[in-house]
């Protein structure tokens, strides 16, 4: 027995220190920027350096949802966004890659500091020289409530070493230090989005900003994480139900009916320019806030992600119903069997919450975090590659056999595939088990 004891407080031992040391060894300082052994191809960082400056745009005018009382006139005020840009850089002579971000966390008492490959205000590489023209397509980003710009940062840095401009916002009254009711996130998510594709695509062609000549707006993604993916749904064609508008949580007098699937002129309003979408964990389908009918005024290419255990938007019942009533569209699903909400967009969770509850918030009970990342990397610069920039050769990374578990690997000591290899495209020997990637094309 006492052989026993003393074995189990070894054990216990072994797991306090390595929470103590998690972000130095599992968390590798609070980066952002790991890519793992087992990480699939993709998921790698691409050629350039990476540049990355905040700025702030306003939407004069917009709805003030928190001041609108039911039955009550419209109320306007300026609404703020402050953004962060990744975008490819030129370094200096001398200027090494690398950087840090002082960031709120979902405990707004506490502040974390991340690492990654970005240099604060380091210049744009311009896409002149070396056989390229043209601008970088743009992909924005936006998260969850609450949330924050620096909740899925590691996509945003992976996507700027590939030649895009990401940028992700911080929605104002559903960040971690500014939360606000509920009804503000469910009525500006989408117009926020599309605020901020306008201002970057006007900022894009203002020769005094730093944007200027630098995004082709033309060749727009974008990427929601759970009221990120429901502002995505929308953005992309799926109206509101008519329910939605009277809903006990909604803004008030109908206000969510301005784009409601019913709504003639939000049927016209489709942005041509998004050219493609990701939506991990979108909320909304279980709530009653889209319909069969309504998802069916989704065109856009998108990839849809989940986790099989979300008990937060739902699977069965939520983003898998979503996939499957968006039938106009050609979409991917990809499901990390098991994962709860978490899957795949936040950073991991930085050292600083280890010790309190806001730990959660990041991290998955089943799988971890920057192995998650990596495969999301992967497959969002798969997607966006083909459809932003015209990247064909990136599909053969999207063709595969649906279920991973059931990929053969055939592959000789030399490493030749054999006629009977079907694992997945850019994946290691028995990496893409856990996980499945469906397709579906549009209805003819």
């Amino acid at each position: 027995m006492r052989r026993a004891l003393t074995f189990l407080f070894v054990v216990a031992a072994a797991v306090v220190l390595t929470a103590q040391q998690v972000s130095k060894v599992g968390g590798g300082g609070n980066r952002i920027d790991i890519v793992t052994p087992t990480a699939p191809e993709l998921a790698a960082f691409g050629p350039h350096d990476i540049g990355v400056r905040t700025i702030t745009v306003t939407d004069k005018d917009r709805p003030d949802i928190l001041n609108i009382k039911q039955g009550g006139p419209m109320v306007r005020y300026d609404r703020s966004l402050t953004l962060e840009i990744w975008y490819p850089a030129s370094l200096a002579p001398g200027q090494k890659p690398g950087g840090e971000y002082r960031v709120i966390t979902r405990d707004p008492a506490v502040m974390a500091t991340l690492h990654g490959k970005a240099v604060r205000d380091a210049a744009v590489r311009l896409r002149q020289g070396s056989g390229e023209t043209g601008s970088y397509p743009l992909v924005v980003i936006s998260h969850g409530y609450p949330g924050n710009r620096f909740l899925m940062s590691h996509i945003g840095e992976n996507l700027a070493s590939k030649g895009f401009v990401a940028v992700s916002i911080d929605h104002k009254d559903s960040t971690y230090d500014d939360q606000k009711s509920f009804g503000s996130t469910l009525y500006n998510r989408p117009f926020d989005q599309l605020f901020v594709l306008n201002e970057i695509e006007r900022l894009s062609k203002t020769a005094s900003h730093f944007l200027n000549g630098v995004v082709d707006a033309s060749r727009t993604g974008i990427i929601g994480y759970s009221m990120g993916g429901y502002g995505v749904v929308n953005v992309i064609g799926g109206g509101y139900s008519d329910a939605s508008a009277t809903f006990s949580n909604a803004p008030p007098n109908k206000l969510l009916a301005e784009r409601g699937a019913s709504n003639p002129a939000y049927q016209q309003a489709r942005d041509p320019r998004i050219k493609a979408a990701i939506a991990i964990g979108p909320w909304g389908m279980q709530g009653g806030f889209w319909d069969a009918d309504g998802l069916k005024g989704i065109h856009t290419p998108v990839m849809f992600v989940a986790g099989s255990a979300d008990d937060v938007s739902g699977y069965d019942r939520g983003t898998r119903a979503i996939y499957q009533a968006a039938v106009n569209a050609d979409r991917y699903l990809l499901t990390f069997i098991n994962a709860n909400h978490n899957a795949a967009a936040p950073i991991a969770a930085p050292g600083e919450v280890l010790a309190n509850n806001a730990y959660s918030h990041y991290a998955d009970a089943v799988w971890d975090t920057t192995r998650m990342n990596n495969i999301f990397n992967h497959f969002a610069t798969a997607f966006f590659s083909v459809h932003l920039a015209g990247e064909q050769d990136k599909q053969a990374y999207l063709d595969l056999v649906p279920h991973g578990k059931d990929a053969v690997w055939a592959v000789d000591r030399d490493g030749k595939q054999q006629p009977s290899h079907t694992y997945w495209k850019g994946f290691k020997r028995a990496t893409a088990v856990g996980l499945i990637l469906e397709h579906a094309t549009p209805a003819r």
